[in-house]
């Protein structure tokens, strides 16, 4: 009996949602247009015409940003939810962070040494390319003359 009189304000604005979403939904199916323009079953993208095909591949370092984005940004809610309750933690929240915010440069670390971050070629092998090239180039006109 006590569980009802606390959950039943609860109860009662889920039934309202529903019915107000419902109501909504309804009058929109009533009263909303109906109609077959050329352009209605068109792709429409930010007011663009779409051209081409949707299935473009991407290098694999746009995942990699989009991974890294993801957990640095996680990271952040982390810390700053830390931030927000700093005093209730004290002391032992303040080294749980700090072991936190340790371990994130731990594996920064890690990931730039490993090249995860390394997107462009490196420049001494653009220059040994480069090299290469006129080599063979210098080899080639040397033969035709």
């Amino acid at each position: 009996m006590i569980l009802a009189t606390i959950y039943w304000p609860l109860v009662a604005y889920i039934l309202s949602v529903i019915v107000l979403v419902g109501i909504i939904v309804l009058l929109s199916h009533l009263l909303g247009e109906r109609h077959e323009d050329r352009a209605t079953h068109e792709v429409y993208e930010s007011g663009m015409i779409a051209t081409g095909t949707s299935r473009l591949r991407f290098p694999a370092h746009f995942y990699m940003i989009a991974m890294f984005f993801v957990i640095f940004d996680l990271e952040t809610a982390f810390i700053v939810a830390w931030a927000i309750a700093v005093k209730e933690l004290g002391w032992a929240g303040y080294i749980a962070v700090l072991i936190f915010v340790v371990e994130l440069v731990v594996i920064l670390i890690y990931i730039w040494r490993s090249g995860a971050l390394d997107f462009a070629p490196d420049g001494k092998k653009i220059l040994r390319a480069y090299r290469e090239k006129i080599k063979k180039q210098t080899v080639i006109d040397e033969q035709n003359n």
